[in-house]
C-alpha cells in the first residue's frame, strides 16, 4: 500500500489526514506527540494501546484522542485513517452548540476514547473520509470550509453513538436534560484538576451544591465526582511518570500537591503500587495484561 499523508495549511490553520495500514504503522509517529485534535479510524483487528488501556479493534472504530498517549501495535492489510488538526483550525469548544462533543468523545471521565461502528455506520464514515481526502488532493479554494463541514458530520455521528455505546445502557442512563452538568463537570475537571482537588470546586463552576453534584451522579449509577477527581489525576500522574523523567516530587508539585508524601500516599491507596514502583514496572515491559 502506498502510504498517503494529505495536509492543509494556512496561517495558523493545520489539518492533515495520513492513511496507513500494517506495513506503515510507524508513519504516523511524527503526529501523535503533537498536541493536535486527533481522529484515529481503524478497520477490525488492530492492537492499540490508548494511555493505559489495551485495545482490540472487534469492528471498525473510531478513536477520539488529545493528549492521550497512542502506541499502535499491530495492524492488518486493510487501511487505516489518522485525522488531526489543531484548533485553529477547528476549535470544539468554540464550536460545542454545532456539534455538543467536548465532555464525551474529548475529555469525557469515563476515559472512554472509542465509538464501535455498525457496518451501515462504517460505510457513511469510511465515506467522510474519503471526501476529506478528495478536498486535501484537489486543493481547491473552498476546499477548507469543505473538509470542515464533512469533520463535522463525523463528529456529530460518532457523538450520537457514543451516547447509544455508554451513556444509554443498563447500567448508566442519562437523561438528556442531565447531560450538560455531566458534560460540564468532565469539561471543567480536565481544565482544573491540576489546581482543583474537591467536589466544592467543581460544584461551584456548576452553580450548584457539592452535595447535590454527588447525588446527581448517585442517580446516574455514576462514579461519585470525587473519585472522577482522583481518576483523572492518576491518569495524569501515569502519564509522567511513564513518559516523562520528572521525578515523584516534580509530579506531586505539577498536580497541585504541596506535600510529596500525601501525593505518594494517595498514589500507592488508589492504585496498589507506589509511583516509583509502577514507572519501574511499565519501563521493564508490563504495559497490559490481555
Amino acid at each position: 500500500m502506498v502510504l498517503e499523508d494529505l495536509v492543509f495549511e494556512d496561517n495558523y490553520k493545520k489539518f492533515g489526514l495520513n492513511i496507513f495500514s500494517n506495513e506503515n504503522l510507524d508513519s504516523i509517529n511524527s503526529i501523535k506527540a503533537h498536541p493536535y485534535i486527533k481522529i484515529l479510524f481503524v478497520p477490525a483487528g488492530y492492537e492499540l494501546m490508548i494511555d493505559f488501556n489495551y485495545h482490540i479493534t472487534k469492528v471498525p472504530t473510531l478513536f477520539f484522542l488529545t493528549y492521550q498517549y497512542l502506541d499502535i501495535k499491530n495492524g492488518s492489510a486493510d487501511e487505516a485513517s489518522f485525522l488531526y488538526y489543531n484548533r485553529d483550525f477547528y476549535c470544539i469548544q468554540i464550536h460545542d452548540k454545532e456539534v455538543a462533543c467536548d465532555g464525551l468523545l474529548f475529555h469525557n471521565v469515563f476515559e472512554i476514547p472509542n465509538v464501535e461502528l455498525d457496518p451501515a455506520e462504517n460505510i457513511i464514515i469510511q465515506s467522510l473520509f474519503g471526501h476529506i481526502k478528495d478536498e486535501l488532493k484537489w486543493k481547491e479554494s473552498s476546499g477548507e470550509e469543505m473538509i470542515r463541514t464533512y469533520l463535522k458530520q463525523i463528529i456529530i455521528r460518532a457523538t450520537r453513538k457514543w451516547k447509544k455505546q455508554n451513556l444509554k445502557t443498563d447500567i448508566v442512563n442519562i437523561p438528556n436534560n442531565e447531560l450538560d452538568v455531566f458534560r460540564d463537570f468532565s469539561r471543567y475537571l480536565e481544565i482544573h484538576f491540576r489546581e482543583k482537588h474537591q467536589v466544592a470546586d467543581y460544584a461551584e463552576l456548576l452553580h450548584i451544591a457539592p452535595k447535590t453534584l454527588t447525588h446527581k451522579f448517585k442517580n446516574l449509577h455514576m462514579e461519585s465526582p470525587n473519585q472522577l477527581i482522583i481518576n483523572r489525576i492518576l491518569l495524569e500522574a501515569k502519564r509522567l511518570l511513564f513518559y516523562t523523567d520528572k521525578s515523584v516530587k516534580e509530579i506531586a508539585y505539577d498536580l497541585g500537591y504541596e506535600d510529596p508524601a500525601y501525593f505518594n500516599r494517595l498514589f500507592t491507596q488508589k492504585t496498589g503500587n507506589t509511583p516509583s514502583n509502577f514507572k519501574k514496572n511499565y519501563s521493564s515491559g508490563k504495559k497490559y495484561n490481555i
